[in-house]
């Protein structure tokens, strides 16, 4: 059977049948007629022991080939390696660190069975060796699966945006949508999920005595690979299968550096959630559950509300509470938790708003009992640009009618009769430009 027209995956298949590598090369030499039988060279005649060392000659050459094709076969069946630093092992052996139970603790949340890297990329839409690139390390490398970009902050610095490249982009949003978005999250995390948003977070917190605001520091890169394998692992995946989804959903932070006239992306530590890759959000709510049941019972406990919107966590003591608020106490556990949760609490951005003051939560005013909404200024600057476009002035330098379409959709998720009104005077300018 000539071996170069099997394709790796029938290749592979046969190998197992023969029972092996060794068995399969042994076959196929001894099939073809390159299987030499040993003797005792001594007892031959020079004629013969010419003929004999051109006959193994002939059977090496034939081995050396078809081991060849044999490794071709392996590497495109199987992951190999991951690259510096990652442990992987071809061989599905037990792990000390396995979930109990966890192919019943999968079934209870619904989570595909994948056991195989094989399974996995059939999935995926993939073959092994394009799931293996995807996934695989390099602490310098000359391409990447992101493509980078950075969007301005507001406090003056840029924010970098490592955005999925189409083939892992597909991957990830599989893995969200039946993997991720399967897990369970507390109720007091409102974002990136189904029926939850900026609004319900806000609305946690109205007519609140006492607004208490806290980010977490450097809330994606503090997720590395390791701590989203972990989500896997306890999800009901088994050590190789975590491993590889961990290492399709997290990137180094790399700098770019250029030698001799080639562009490396170096390495500035451990592989972390990328901002920009769609698994990143949701897979913070699954690794946060711990936190925000901590939180929310602490503030429980002395009184107040709590909720979580991504690294913004808010809490609120509402208007009719009667007992000391305790805000040290509050501001010291809080600390104290988000610490032994591995994440770093952002002094800076902590922030205290009473009731005499304006508050808002996630970009929303929530003073008062009623509904959440968007600041008056913003409101009033929107009826001004639809004023003075429906007057035939000019838009400010670096407006647009798009941007402004998105302020009035942010306005009427709040206050539907207000943004109503300003996205019909919206399209209506959009209408007559056509």
């Amino acid at each position: 059977m000539n071996t170069t027209r099997t394709d790796p995956t029938t290749l592979w298949r046969l190998i197992v049948q023969a029972g092996g590598v060794r068995a399969y090369v042994d076959g196929q030499l001894r099939e073809r007629g390159f299987l030499v039988t040993r003797r005792d060279a001594d007892q031959m005649s020079d004629r013969e022991k010419d003929q004999y060392k051109k006959q193994l000659k002939a059977e090496a050459e034939e081995r050396k080939k078809l081991k060849r094709e044999t490794w071709a076969a392996f590497k495109a069946n199987h992951i190999v390696h991951l690259g510096d630093g990652v442990f992987w092992a071809d061989e599905a052996k037990p792990d000390k660190w396995d979930t109990p139970n966890s192919e019943e603790r999968a079934a209870e949340n619904e989570l595909p069975a994948l056991d195989t890297p094989q399974q996995l990329a059939e999935a995926l839409g993939v073959t092994v060796p394009q799931l293996r690139g995807m996934a695989y390390h390099r602490d310098a490398a000359t391409s990447l699966h992101y493509v980078r970009f950075a969007i301005p902050k507001r406090d003056g610095t840029e924010r970098p945006i490592w955005a999925p490249k189409k083939r892992l982009k597909a991957a990830q949003r599989w893995i969200l949508h039946n993997i991720v978005e399967r897990l369970p999250v507390h109720g007091s995390a409102q974002g990136f999920l189904v029926g939850r948003s900026t609004l319900t977070n806000a609305e946690v917190h109205t007519n609140a005595k006492i607004l208490l605001k806290m980010d977490v520091k450097e809330f994606f890169p503090t997720v590395t690979w390791r701590r989203v394998k972990g989500v896997f692992r306890r999800a009901g995946y088994r050590d190789r299968m975590a491993t590889l989804l961990a290492m399709l959903c997290t990137e180094a932070p790399r700098e770019v550096v250029q030698v001799e006239g080639k562009t490396y992306y170096v390495s500035l530590g451990p592989r972390c959630l990328p901002q920009g890759a769609p698994t990143s959000p949701a897979i913070t709510n699954a690794l946060c559950l711990r936190l925000d049941r901590r939180l929310a019972g602490l503030a429980a406990k002395l009184g107040w509300r709590y909720s979580r919107y991504a690294d913004d966590m808010t809490f609120s003591l509402p208007a009719g509470h009667a007992d000391r608020p305790r805000l040290g106490a509050l501001l010291g556990c809080v600390r104290r938790v988000v610490v032994a949760e591995g994440f770093e609490v952002k002094d800076e951005k902590t922030r205290v708003h009473r009731s005499g003051g304006r508050q808002s939560v996630t970009g929303l005013v929530v003073n008062g009992d009623g509904r959440p909404r968007a600041p008056r200024k913003l409101r009033r600057e929107l009826r001004a640009a639809v004023h003075n476009l429906k007057a035939g002035k000019p838009l400010k330098e670096g407006e647009s009618i798009a941007r402004l379409t998105g302020y009035a959709a942010y306005v009427y998720m709040t206050d539907p009769k207000l943004g109503k009104k300003l996205l019909a005077g919206l399209l209506g300018i959009e209408e007559k430009k056509d």
